[in-house]
This record gives C-alpha cells, sequence and structure tokens, in this order.
C-alpha cells in the first residue's frame, strides 16, 4: 500500500473506534459523551477524504 492509502485507512480506523465507542456511550445511556464521540468520528472521516494531493497547490497563478 502506497502511503495515501496507509494515511487514509489510519483515520477511517480511528473513526470506526470513535463510532464503536459511541454505541457504547449511547447503550449505558451518556448520549452527550455519544454526541461528542460521534462528532470526532466525523472529523475523522472528514481528514480521510482529505488525504492526497490538493488541487489549490496544483493551480499556477499568473
Amino acid at each position: 500500500m502506497n502511503a495515501i492509502k496507509v494515511k487514509k485507512q489510519e483515520f477511517l480506523k480511528e473513526a470506526g473506534y470513535f463510532f464503536k465507542n459511541a454505541l457504547e456511550q449511547a447503550n449505558e445511556g451518556d448520549l452527550q459523551s455519544c454526541a461528542g464521540l460521534i462528532l470526532k468520528a466525523l472529523d475523522q472521516e472528514r481528514m480521510a477524504l482529505g488525504v492526497g494531493p490538493q488541487v489549490l497547490h496544483l493551480i499556477k497563478t499568473r
């Protein structure tokens, strides 16, 4: 695997960890902790989508 795929998988693995813990917190009735963990998981998914070359760095100004 190349470095980009590895980094993306790391972010997605971390997101899965947060979602799993959020489910456990929800089952225990701690909805505030659950919500915080869901937000962290969504942030990790967003980070996974941002891995790779960025278009802004490829555009040259005249």
